[in-house]
């Protein structure tokens, strides 16, 4: 438990940072819907909001396995593989 405790305490700071970054952008979100004469529920028909909702919610809850939480929000935010990507986007 003393190396968790280390990293931890390691990267507080850091952790808050984000957090509290997450929270102003959100709040920033509302205030504009405020100032648009909308409802804050106006924004939850935003494109892109379930996503970064499911994500919260995967960091709230853990993912399946211990320590796997940053690949999860990674393959929430990235696309499906598709074999004829490169047809595609003509690479």
């Amino acid at each position: 438990m003393a190396q968790a405790q280390t990293i931890f305490d390691e990267n507080f700071l850091t952790i808050r940072a984000k957090l509290i970054e997450v929270a102003a952008a959100l709040d920033r979100l509302d205030r504009a819907a405020e100032d648009d004469g909308e409802s804050v529920e106006a924004i939850d028909d935003l494109p892109r909001r379930p996503e970064v909702e499911e994500a919260i919610r995967t960091l709230l809850r853990g993912s399946v396995e211990p320590g796997q939480r940053a690949a999860s929000l990674q393959r929430l935010f990235s696309r499906a593989y598709e074999p004829d990507w490169r047809q595609r986007f003509r690479l």
